[in-house]
């Protein structure tokens, strides 16, 4: 009796002290990369130090605070993290299973407690831990794109916030030289010149640019929100300091080497590339569907002496044929959609370059345009127009329609310059997937891609 208590309290033990199963490969990559972005991202699972922002403070502060402050990269973070944690149970045995049976008649006849072990058929577990694996670096590149995007939409709320300042300087110069207008015809007026309908039209232009000028300063509300938004600040927080300096963007895009980088780097892509992977465990996790799968346990009867052992084995039995070739089918199909999803990934990332390469460049040209010829001839016509209204050689409308003509060319450089740092941003950012520097990110992506995807030992207890 004392030697099978023992036994049955050594099989007690190993199944309720636990054991360690042996990582894969590809789980011990991925758990380091985990921990070489949760140093930088969130040492400690905290949030590292914020930049302080104000005024003064350089576009890369603004970037860096909106990246380890944002909510959405957090939640692709932690997404990531579940992932890979979800690899160990996807490779791990079954747990063991505590038995117990005893025969009955007037008094109990037998006591068999006991201890089973489920064993998954060869490679099964393997394929599992492919199949997580490949999710988990899937996750990983959400984690990277919802630091793109939250790059992106601080980019764009800073520039709209600087060009907005810009139209609302051009427009406050446009209301000074309205205002010296007025006086002009005034004085014109006065002198017997002109008539009291060249004042009013002057009025009226003046007027008009006064509620343009009031509807510009209230917009700078809505495009602060849109600035607090993409720096992760909730509706408690205080407002952002609003940049003072503007720092352009530098570089002159070139097609090949954009597109050649968005092939490697934008994480969409990699994404799919990752759910292809995946695809591809999948289905050889779903051939493995008829590979039996086999228990073993033993029973002890401490009623008995001497103390009976009670060994026991099973196998599963795969016969429905059609479920197996069902699970492989539905496997199949599921790669092809992957691939296709890639494809239609790849042509459309190639479509949104070209479209927005088109953008900069017209832009640019546009920009040009006004700066070296319309802006300057523009100018030139509106004083040549003032001067011929003094001298009585033109009329009041002559110069009403100049100064209109160079607030809007004025307004199209604006424009211009606008449109040619959103499609800069939208190119390296959204299209070619460069990150913004010191970006918490793995560079080359997951080591975990470049790991043997399985080990030549499945794991054991």
């Amino acid at each position: 009796m004392s030697i099978s208590c023992a036994t049955l309290g050594c099989a007690a033990l190993i199944a309720s002290a636990g054991c360690a199963g042996s990582p894969t490969a590809s789980e011990r990559a991925a758990r380091s990369d985990v921990a070489a972005v949760s140093r930088r991202y969130r040492p400690g699972d905290a949030r590292p130090a914020l930049p302080l922002l104000t005024s003064a403070s350089p576009l890369a502060d603004y970037l860096r605070f909106a990246t380890l402050n944002s909510p959405r990269v957090e939640s692709a973070y932690y997404d990531w993290a579940a992932a890979v944690a979800g690899i160990t149970p996807a490779r791990s045995r079954p747990d063991p299973r505590l038995t117990f049976e005893s025969d009955i008649a007037d008094t109990i006849m037998s006591l068999m407690p006991g201890l089973m072990l489920d064993l998954p058929g060869p490679g099964k577990l393997r394929a599992a831990g492919d199949v997580m694996a490949a999710e988990s670096r899937v996750a990983y590149f959400g984690f990277e794109r919802e630091i793109l995007r939250t790059a992106l939409a601080t980019k764009t709320a800073y520039y709209r916030l600087h060009f907005l300042e810009e139209t609302i300087r051009v427009e406050s110069e446009t209301l000074r030289l309205l205002d010296d207008l007025e006086q002009l015809a005034q004085q014109q007026n006065a002198a017997g010149r002109v008539t009291l309908q060249d004042v009013l039209r002057a009025q009226i232009a003046r007027d008009q640019v006064e509620t343009q000028i009031t509807n510009l300063e209230d917009s700078r509300s809505a495009l602060a929100a849109e600035l607090k938004s993409a720096l992760g600040l909730g509706p408690g927080d205080a407002a952002p300091p609003i940049p003072a300096t503007f720092e352009p963007s530098v570089g002159d895009p070139r097609p090949d080497g954009l597109l050649a980088t968005a092939l490697i780097r934008n994480p969409n892509l990699r994404a799919m590339e990752e759910d292809v992977l995946r695809a591809e465990a999948s289905l050889g996790l779903a051939r493995k569907a008829g590979v039996p799968d086999f228990s073993l346990g033993i029973e002890l009867d401490i009623r008995a002496d001497p103390t009976l052992f009670r060994p026991s084995a099973g196998m599963s039995l795969p016969i429905w044929r059609d479920k197996i070739a069902a699970e492989i089918a539905g496997a199949q199909a599921s790669k092809r959609a992957a691939e296709a999803r890639l494809t239609a990934e790849q042509v459309e990332i190639a479509a949104e370059l070209a479209s927005m390469l088109f953008m900069f460049r017209e832009a640019v040209r546009n920009d040009a345009l006004l700066r070296d010829k319309l802006l300057p001839k523009s100018r030139q016509s509106l004083d040549a127009a003032r001067a011929g209204y003094v001298n009585g050689r033109a009329g009041f409308l002559d110069v009403i329609d100049a100064q209109r003509t160079l607030l809007e060319f004025e307004l199209m450089g604006i424009e211009a310059r606008t449109q040619r740092e959103l499609a800069l941003a939208s190119l390296s950012l959204a299209i070619a997937g460069v990150p913004p520097a010191g970006a918490p990110i793995l560079e080359g992506g997951p080591s975990s891609e470049r790991s043997p995807t399985s080990d030549p030992e499945e794991d054991r207890p």
